[in-house]
């Protein structure tokens, strides 16, 4: 087993029962630790916070000039 970043990700490679080589995205699986903020908010909040203040960046570039 394997883990390399690669299309846009980071991915786990492993040989199956046959083996064929397979790959899977890493965060399906339990390679890497846990996000701490996953972990601490123990499901109660789909979004993190850093992520949400992206998302109001991004939501302000794309209004036309002025809107609300």
């Amino acid at each position: 087993m394997t883990y390399r970043h690669n299309w846009g990700e980071q991915r786990v490679y492993f040989h199956d029962a046959e083996g064929r080589l397979t790959a899977l995205p890493a965060a399906w699986t339990d390679v890497f630790s846990p996000d701490p903020f996953v972990v601490i908010s123990a499901g109660r909040s789909a979004f993190r916070a850093t992520d949400l203040l992206e998302l109001t960046r991004v939501i302000a570039r794309l209004r036309p000039e002025g809107g609300r």
